[in-house]
């Protein structure tokens, strides 16, 4: 099991994240255009780097919904790799079976 307190730092990341997303993609957008000035560039640049650097998406982390475990995580279950073996041996998941050849 992670540290609660790793785990309530992500979330109130993705918090943050979800907040900021509109006022950072249209501040990259403005970036990103080749038709707009120097000076609405370098504005839209200073907007940016003036926003909480935990609101870049970048600096999420994937975890286990049951453990917050940060590696072995499976993106299409959402679980670790601990708990997503345990799950499939009980059968919680459908169609999910034990490899066997």
């Amino acid at each position: 099991m992670a540290k609660t307190s790793m785990i309530q730092r992500d979330r109130r990341r993705q918090r943050l994240v979800h907040s900021y997303a509109k006022r950072r993609a249209t501040a990259r957008a403005v970036i990103k255009n080749p038709n707009s000035t120097l000076e609405q560039r370098l504005a839209a640049q200073e907007t940016l780097q003036k926003m909480p650097r935990d609101s870049s998406p970048i600096r999420l982390r994937n975890r286990c919904s049951i453990t917050g475990r940060p590696r072995g995580y499976y993106r299409r279950f959402g679980l670790g790799r601990n708990k997503l073996r345990e799950a499939a041996m009980r059968g919680d998941i459908p169609g999910l079976t034990k490899a066997s050849w």
